[in-house]
């Protein structure tokens, strides 16, 4: 059954370009979907489009009738203080409490009455309310929002406290559980992934194997996608290319795909050239048989006009990447990061106990952990932001350290992107301007106020910032979260070029497995060290799952 269509669909915005041109989609019922494209591509639009947000210019739009749609919006909603946490948790199945407490009401009224035919009459109308409440799951309703609460980790604490008092992440999950919780038939889900840690990741993708309804995804964590989408939809130009697979599948089809179309437009590219030179010759011995060259000036004729009707095919693009080159000045010594018996509190919480690793030279070293344990608050540690209660940490010689930052934030958000760039990098106006624009700020987006900047256009001038310093030690908190997947994957490839240092944070588990060769996992406020990537992680983590273990001792152990 077609849960969604859209046909020959046309949007666009203002006298912009048009956003989707003959826009095709159809998504079928049990489907998992996964829409992938560079960011601006209209992947957001598309679900605005799909739940009447948003109208169109031209094309149709048909949703199954009867079938309830569950959007996920970056933007959470706007409630007063008095508002919890739950309340907003159960807002989309609020109507079954409603019931719960009607039939409460009921009850009280049946412990009341002493009248046989008023009781009679009270306990018809509990009866089918009863079915109503049954047939609406209200039941289930607690052990469902339970399970969503343990899975997304809200605690019992947090459902009481005020729905304004959390941090924008954890009103995003909030938004997120209370989808889940109402199941609609088909779920759209605009970037669901973003404040999960790889622990809630998980539960989430198998979550979403088993979920009876529709599913359609927008996201840019590629391991995410191979473990939920059934069918990949790629947005490009404004129209769709659909591959009967997970990301994965899509990542090799259309390598596939590419080089046919290159293969194909070679070939006719040839043909053109082989008819053009036939015309050309046939005109040549025209002229040469002249009185008599008629014939062959009708066999160039004839040439031309199949030439004229052959449909031309357009030479397939080939994507400009980012010109990432991570270059280093000079090497450090052997041991870049050493870490001995470091404690760090943070307020009341203990986050590091006793814990001990080291990082060396040549080393690509991702640090792992749930949100909370404590990452990035290393780093701010060792770049003396923080204070070590106990222990050390050692950075070693000869080290030139670039940062990347979570959240990246400029001393002087005034500042233009030409302005900050000259400050940072000193290089003459024209080859900065040359330099920048293959970073994507060309034209009057130099003048761009960097405070105004996107959260990929904040990425992107760090990495242009980075690329000149040629740092032998990068330290990256989260680089690839506001970036789109062409620009993870050119990011990939030259971060597996660099020669020097790379300690990182990520939950980013496709990027991990691209990169680390070794892995620094936060564990009971220790660090466990596993000698692999993500994948190797999990396989050693799985055999001693069952295995028994020493219980670490720290100093602020109680």
């Amino acid at each position: 059954m077609i849960e969604i269509g859209m046909s020959n669909v046309k949007k666009s915005f203002g006298f912009e370009k048009s956003v989707l041109d003959e826009f095709d989609f159809e998504v079928s019922t049990g489907e998992r979907i996964a829409l992938i494209g560079a960011n601006g591509s209209g992947k957001t639009t598309i679900f605005k489009i799909i739940t009447g947000e948003e109208s169109v210019q031209a094309g149709m739009v048909s949703v199954r009738k009867g079938a309830t749609i569950g959007l996920l919006s970056q933007i959470p909603p706007k409630v007063t203080d008095e508002v919890t946490v739950r309340d907003v948790l159960i807002t989309k199945v609020k109507s079954i409490y409603d019931l719960e407490a009607k039939l409460r009401e009921y009850e009280n009224k049946m412990a009341a009455i002493s009248d046989t035919d008023k009781l009679n009459e009270v306990i018809e109308a509990y009866s089918k309310l009863q079915e109503l409440f049954e047939s609406s799951g209200g039941y289930e309703i607690e052990s469902k929002v339970s399970k969503i609460c343990n899975g997304f980790k809200i605690s019992e604490d947090k459902l009481s406290r005020s729905f304004n008092s959390l941090s924008g992440g954890e009103k995003t999950i909030v938004n997120l559980a209370s989808l889940m919780i109402s199941e609609p038939s088909i779920l759209l889900l605009d970037e669901p992934t973003n404040h999960l840690d790889v622990e809630t990741l998980e539960w989430f993708e198998n979550y979403l194997k088993n979920y009876k309804g529709t599913v359609v995804i927008s996201s840019h964590d590629r391991y995410f996608l191979d473990q939920v989408a059934t069918k990949t939809v790629l947005i490009e130009r404004g129209k769709s290319e659909v591959f009967h697979g997970n990301y994965s599948y899509f990542l090799e089809e259309n390598e596939r795909r590419i080089m046919n179309e290159f293969e194909d437009f070679k070939n006719q590219q040839k043909k053109i050239d082989a008819m053009k030179a036939s015309i050309k010759k046939l005109q040549e011995f025209g002229r040469l048989a002249y009185p008599g060259g008629e014939p062959f000036f009708k066999r160039a004729a004839s040439i031309q006009k199949r030439l004229d009707k052959m449909e031309l095919l357009d030479r397939p693009e080939v994507k400009k990447d980012l010109p990432l080159d991570f270059q280093i000045d000079g090497r450090s010594g052997k041991d870049v990061i050493v870490v001995e018996d470091l404690g760090i509190i943070l307020g009341d919480k203990i986050l590091f106990d006793n814990a001990n690793f080291k990082v060396q030279y040549g080393e690509k070293v991702c640090m792992m952990g749930s949100n909370g344990s404590g990452k990035s608050t290393f780093v701010k540690a060792m770049l003396g932001d923080v204070p070590v209660v106990e222990g050390e940490i050692k950075v070693g010689s000869s080290v030139k350290l670039g940062y990347i930052p979570q959240e990246i934030k400029f001393e002087d958000d005034k500042q233009s992107v030409l302005e900050y760039s000259r400050d940072s990098v000193g290089l003459d106006e024209t080859r900065l301007r040359a330099a920048l624009a293959k970073f994507g700020f060309y034209g009057e987006n130099v003048f761009k106020r960097v405070g105004t900047l996107s959260g990929g256009e904040k990425v992107r001038l760090k990495l242009f910032e980075l690329i000149q310093m040629k740092a032998n030690l990068l330290i990256m908190d989260e680089p690839t979260n506001h970036i789109d997947i062409d620009t993870k994957e050119v990011l990939e490839e030259a971060l597996q070029e660099y020669k020097g240092t790379l300690f990182f944070i990520s939950h980013d588990r496709y990027f991990i497995n691209k990169l680390a060769q070794k892995t620094l996992n936060i564990e009971d406020h220790q660090v466990t060290e596993y000698l692999g990537n993500y994948d190797y992680l999990k396989e050693q983590q799985t055999k001693k799952f069952n295995s028994p273990t020493d219980t670490p001792t720290g100093k602020f152990r109680r």
